[in-house]
């Protein structure tokens, strides 16, 4: 839209920020100095906020002048109300659950100095939670040299290292001051207790030498341990004293045991799971602590390519879909635009995702096995026509496709 109708960018100052039009910005507090801290635009930010979040190119000079005219460095909104509150700096370093739609900010390092000289709060605790995703240490590193201190943050990103397998950040963690002994607020563990309980050991024996109390599991918590690092003898052994262990796990516990495995990226342990008939493609209505149990195992390892063959080799169904959004494990890829797991997974898709995401080999060995299906009609009623986008990969590709077996496109 800008490259055709540049003027858009000087509407008001909130797209005039958004675009980057530093010149633009300028003009609009020179005449109206209230206009740095006003709320308005689609969202009801403030300016500097549009100019954080957009990912048009680069918007730094134009939050540096905003901070230069007495912009608040520590604006910030509620996410359909909820708390933390996601600020300046959060959107400096986008990233979060849905990282392929929220990239940081092409300078985001410099942005994020220029809030915190500014400012800003390091104490950021949806910046946090954003950014614990991403191994890198980078941003935990940056808000230590400007304060980062608070301990609830603190603990609970501690309990997220040791749970994910990440002993640099643990050790940077609880260098900078970290309560080893603070329970998680998502179940209510330890540090310790949950990198025992991951089948972490580098980590818990970490913790323990930093003061972290040893608590023993329960002979559950124990069997659960085990079979999430694959420890086949240990889990063997208390299956031998208990036969109807199993049983009382239930399908939810060994769903659950299964997801545990993948998030820990244990291939051991789903190997030995899945020998025992744990169910590999099994959901659930409600989620567990902190793992999603509405996905199948093979949704939640999509971007861990390895893990993905691994499920499939055992048994794994490709083409169950999740209880939230109703989408294939390919779907998920899509969505995260991971692109080894996309080639890998289109040998299992169906007519209409090989269009719709441009798998033409795919497709043509469909169409080739069956040609009725180039009048397939999904359960909505839309034909093989309607997955065709002017955006999608191959497109023109998958309409000469069509054409050969006899579909009418427009």
């Amino acid at each position: 839209m800008l490259a055709g109708h540049p003027e858009l960018a000087r509407a008001d100052i909130y797209a005039a920020s958004a675009a980057g039009d530093a010149a633009a910005v300028r003009e609009f507090v020179d005449r109206q100095p209230a206009l740095v801290n006003a709320k308005g635009g689609p969202f009801g930010w403030e300016p500097l906020l549009y100019a954080c979040y957009s990912r048009v190119g680069s918007t730094l000079e134009v939050a540096r002048l905003l901070l230069e005219r007495g912009a608040d460095p520590n604006a910030q909104f509620l996410w359909h109300g909820n708390l933390p509150p996601f600020t300046a700096l959060t959107g400096a370093f986008g990233e979060g659950e849905d990282t392929i739609n929220q990239p940081p900010h092409p300078d985001r390092d410099a942005l994020a100095k220029l809030l915190l000289d500014a400012g800003a709060g390091p104490n950021d605790g949806q910046l946090l939670y954003n950014r614990h995703f991403n191994p890198d240490d980078d941003h935990l590193k940056l808000l230590f040299s400007y304060g980062l201190e608070d301990a609830a943050l603190l603990g609970e990103e501690l309990w997220c290292a040791a749970r994910r397998n990440l002993p640099e950040r643990v050790k940077l963690l609880v260098t900078h001051g970290a309560d080893v002994n603070m329970p998680g607020f998502r179940d209510g563990r330890t540090p310790y207790e949950v990198s025992v309980y991951f089948g972490h050991e580098e980590i818990a024996a970490y913790l323990l030498e930093h003061g972290a109390k040893k608590k023993e599991l329960s002979p559950d918590e124990k069997f659960a341990a085990a079979c999430i690092a694959g420890r086949r003898d240990e889990v063997m052994a208390m299956l031998a004293e208990d036969p109807a262990r199993l049983e009382k796990l239930g399908v939810r516990g060994r769903v659950e045991l299964v997801q545990r495995a993948v998030e820990a990226n244990s291939p051991d342990g789903i190997r030995l799971m899945a020998g025992l008939r744990f169910e590999l493609s099994g959901t659930m209505p409600h989620d567990g602590v902190g793992v999603n149990l509405k996905a199948t195992p093979l949704h939640n390892a999509t971007g861990r390519l390895e893990l993905v063959k691994l499920l499939i080799e055992l048994g794994a169904d490709p083409n169950v879909r999740d209880l939230s959004y109703h989408a294939t494990p390919l779907g998920w890829a899509v969505h995260m635009d991971q692109r080894d797991t996309i080639d890998y997974l289109m040998q299992f898709a169906t007519i209409f995702e090989a269009v719709e995401n441009g798998g033409v080999e795919r497709a043509a060995a469909l169409l080739r096995d069956d040609p009725s299906l180039a009048n397939a009609v999904d359960q909505d009623g839309h034909s093989l026509i309607d997955y065709i986008r002017n955006e999608m990969p191959r497109r023109d590709e998958i309409i000469a496709l069509l054409r050969a077996h006899d579909l009418h496109t427009r």
